[in-house]
């Protein structure tokens, strides 16, 4: 365990401040740029005490001008080692957050790390505040973030800032934890079983729905958009084109017949009722949910599994990074879960009671679970109202 303590700096005086540490800090040669472990800013020894458990390594300081400092020797050396994240105490002074930002921003090596304010004990007032003068990319509460669900929430945001369609990201350096590694195997092993079973029989229906599609619209037989799923990580997902051509571009057009409540602080979620933007073939497809279908695909790659949370739009996702919501992103996403059974197809399920159903399962999902959810789903498969 590695904690760095930077002294301050003293302006007149160019020369590299001499470093403290509680244990032998070794830097890395000199090569391209790698992103491990913490940078806090700030005197809170609980929450430094809960980053070394999350990153092994990092450094603190009390002053933004220090970190500054010591970025800023990293990057004229060519440092192999910048911090996965930088987290700061939410102080009074805007200007100095703000400028600090900006010095981030300018450097593409530092801009793609996260720059998150710790919003403890902050009123709802005060963190509006912060947001509009400050503009981080994130404000937590870390006194009441577990290790777990910190570390994912920072690796999404890596991969948001990295954009999806670019280059790769950094390499992190960070370890895995399995829970029940045999309990994955076999889910494992029975997702690629099926999928690569039902491809083959079900490859006659997917030349049919193909051809229909075609018939009635122009555009691409599949619908393919960026998901994140377990851990936030983000891929390709497939479906059958149910709508239009570019239905996308015409969200903001029918916001206002959003059934989840947008107005409400928390979470985004877009659903229309009857959207006018489906297609006549889309529409039998979603009621039947055959145009869940090439999502098989996703399962036989690893993407998804046949059970488990639904995939969610980046859009959607970027929102539940928060404490209470990123408990959804332990379980794996799949086909069909809890909530296809609970509660598809119904106009009045609110965003709150989508997202529990999630964390219910991802609180106790297991291969037995996951049977008898299968078993559960035909009777889900023709849903009633047409969302």
């Amino acid at each position: 365990m590695d904690v760095l303590l930077l002294p301050q700096t003293v302006e007149k005086d160019r020369r590299p401040a001499r470093r403290v540490t509680f244990r032998p800090y070794q830097v890395p040669q000199a090569g391209n740029f790698q992103y491990s472990g913490f940078c806090y800013i700030g005197r809170n020894a609980n929450h430094i005490e809960k980053l070394t458990d999350v990153y092994k390594r990092g450094y603190t300081s009390d002053r933004l001008e220090n970190v500054k400092s010591e970025l800023s020797r990293n990057l004229e050396r060519g440092n192999a080692l910048l911090p996965e994240v930088i987290l700061c105490e939410a102080r009074p002074d805007f200007a100095a957050i703000r400028n600090f930002r900006e010095f981030l921003r300018q450097h593409s090596s530092l801009n793609c790390i996260p720059f998150i304010l710790d919003g403890s004990g902050l009123t709802e007032k005060e963190i509006h505040l912060y947001k509009e003068n400050t503009r981080p990319d994130e404000i937590l509460f870390l006194e009441a973030c577990e290790s777990k669900e910190l570390k994912q929430k920072i690796q999404f945001l890596r991969k948001i800032k990295a954009g999806a369609d670019r280059s790769p990201i950094p390499q992190i350096e960070e370890k895995h934890t399995n829970v029940n590694p045999s309990g994955h195997i076999t889910k494992r092993i029975f997702d690629i079983l099926v999928s690569t079973i039902a491809l083959v029989v079900l490859s006659p229906l997917f030349l049919l729905i193909s051809a229909l599609i075609r018939l009635e619209s122009r555009g691409p037989v599949f619908y393919t958009s960026k998901r994140a799923g377990r851990g936030y990580q983000i891929f390709n997902f497939f479906k059958f084109r149910t709508m239009v051509h570019e239905a996308d571009k015409k969200i903001g057009e029918l916001a206002h017949l959003n059934q989840y409540d947008a107005g409400v602080k928390g979470p985004v979620f877009f659903k229309v009722s009857n959207d006018p933007r489906i297609t006549k073939v889309g529409s039998f497809l979603r009621n039947t949910s055959m145009d869940e279908l090439p999502q098989l695909i996703n399962v036989l790659l690893g993407d998804m599994s046949l059970v488990g949370n639904r995939p969610l739009p980046l859009y959607e996702a970027e929102t539940l990074t928060t404490d209470i919501y990123a408990a959804r992103f332990l379980a794996p996403a799949g086909i069909t879960g809890l909530w296809q059974i609970k509660k598809r197809g119904q106009k009045d399920m609110s965003v709150e009671e989508r997202i529990n159903i999630d964390i219910d399962y991802a609180s106790r999902c297991n291969f037995a679970t996951d049977l008898w959810i299968i078993a559960n789903t035909p009777s889900a498969l023709l849903q009633r109202e047409n969302v």
